[in-house]
């Protein structure tokens, strides 16, 4: 790969050689983009994806519905705030939770941020990430907007030396996120409670002491600002696994039930999910989801959902609430989406996008039941989202309420 240029001028002539790429993108249809390796050494698979916030590349990385992709950051100047334990969104702070690989289009620069506590390059080798540094990033996006997320190989090698023939043949024989069920890949171990409160300014976070409410969270893949959030209301959370039963569920006498954000495709991990997410509805205890916990109620109530041609990654997305006819900017990770005309009578739209129409959120005519697509913890609006804890919050205190009524 090394080519070598020769420069001739007066007395002598000089010759120097380009360096060799030292990491590979390898595109299931044989493409391959050259650049310059970072963080981990080795060859990770996964499905190839764009996101275009300009912010939070730290949250991104660590966010469990990742796993199984390879995040292309649009922005060009990532890592410039360095990294910290801080704002690792996988409960796991130790595991590899979310995305296996990360392109770039430019060279991480050394941090300048106070809460910076080490180099991303460094971090990303301590979490076993690869990445890919010095490609036509635009170039890349265009090509997943016209022929949608490939699946590849991102392989970095500080030599320079690769099989090649090898990393197109693992490529080209990587089956997709279809079909693939990955939340037991990141899903809790067992159940454990959760008191974080939101950061703040000069506090750091907090502790949930008085809680109003017992929440069980189902994790197929949970964020922590999302436990934040839900302790920041006045909720004891009680996190459990993904294969947790309806019975298991009950036993803990819960107030309301979440079902939390993911990654893979929801009609897969639904086969085992959403009996369970069927049985939380028809009891009647206030429920609320976020993004695959959003597409598996869609499919308990009896929608469908299907695989998108780009997806939706970033934190800039225009989204509607029907209900109030506001305009939220919100923050998304999805390349799967609800469809919207299998939902039957007694499911309402509530939010949908504006950037192409697909659903964004849906609510039971008949119960407290409600979900989003998008992740209203995440911010970027910066607070336009945080209502829908509050809507959950209420919905609680009115089934407290109508069961007291019952009891007197």
């Amino acid at each position: 790969m090394t080519q070598k240029h020769t420069v001739s001028g007066g007395a002598s002539d000089t010759t120097w050689a380009e360096p060799k790429a030292t990491a590979l993108l390898v595109l299931a249809d044989g493409t391959v983009l050259e650049g310059f390796g970072l963080g981990a050494t080795g060859h990770a698979v996964g499905e190839v994806c764009f996101n275009t916030a300009m912010t939070g590349y730290e949250e991104i990385m660590t966010d469990p519905s990742y796993a199984g992709q390879i995040v292309t950051f649009t922005f060009p100047h990532i890592g410039n705030v360095g990294a910290n334990r801080e704002d690792i969104e996988s409960v796991n702070l130790a595991a590899r939770p979310g995305a296996c690989g990360v392109i770039l289009h430019s060279a991480i620069t050394a941090p300048s941020n106070y809460r910076a506590a080490e180099h991303l390059d460094q971090w990303l080798k301590a979490r076993d990430v690869i990445g890919l540094a010095g490609i036509d990033t635009r170039a890349l996006t265009s090509l997943i907007r016209e022929k949608g997320m490939p699946n590849a190989v991102i392989a970095h090698s500080p030599d320079g030396k690769f099989d090649l023939a090898a990393l197109k043949k693992e490529a080209a024989a990587w089956p997709g996120l279809v079909g693939m069920d990955l939340v037991p890949k990141v899903t809790s171990a067992q159940r454990f409670t959760w008191d974080e409160t939101p950061w703040e300014w000069g506090k750091g976070y907090g502790r949930q002491t008085a809680a109003e409410f017992h929440v069980v969270a189902i994790d197929y893949g949970i964020k922590r600002n999302i436990l934040r959030l839900l302790a920041g209301c006045g909720c004891k959370v009680t996190v459990v696994p993904a294969t947790t039963t309806a019975e298991e569920i009950a036993a803990l006498n819960p107030d309301g039930v979440f079902l939390s954000n993911g990654p893979g495709d929801p009609a897969e991990t639904g086969k085992y999910a959403v009996p369970v997410i069927k049985e939380v509805i028809d009891s009647g205890i206030p429920t609320f989801g976020i993004c695959l916990g959003h597409q598996m109620l869609g499919i308990a109530v009896g929608g469908k959902t299907v695989k998108m041609h780009q997806g939706h990654h970033g934190a800039n997305h225009p989204v509607k609430d029907v209900t109030t006819g506001k305009v939220e900017i919100t923050s998304m990770n999805h390349g799967f989406a609800l469809d919207k005309t299998t939902l039957p009578k007694n499911v309402e739209q509530t939010h949908f996008s504006l950037f192409d129409g697909s659903n964004c959120g849906i609510a039971l005519k008949d119960k407290p039941v409600f979900s989003v697509q998008y992740h209203p913890e995440a911010s970027p609006g910066p607070r336009d989202s945080h209502y829908l804890f509050d809507r959950f919050v209420d919905m609680m205190r009115q089934a407290k309420a109508a069961a007291k009524r019952k009891i007197a």
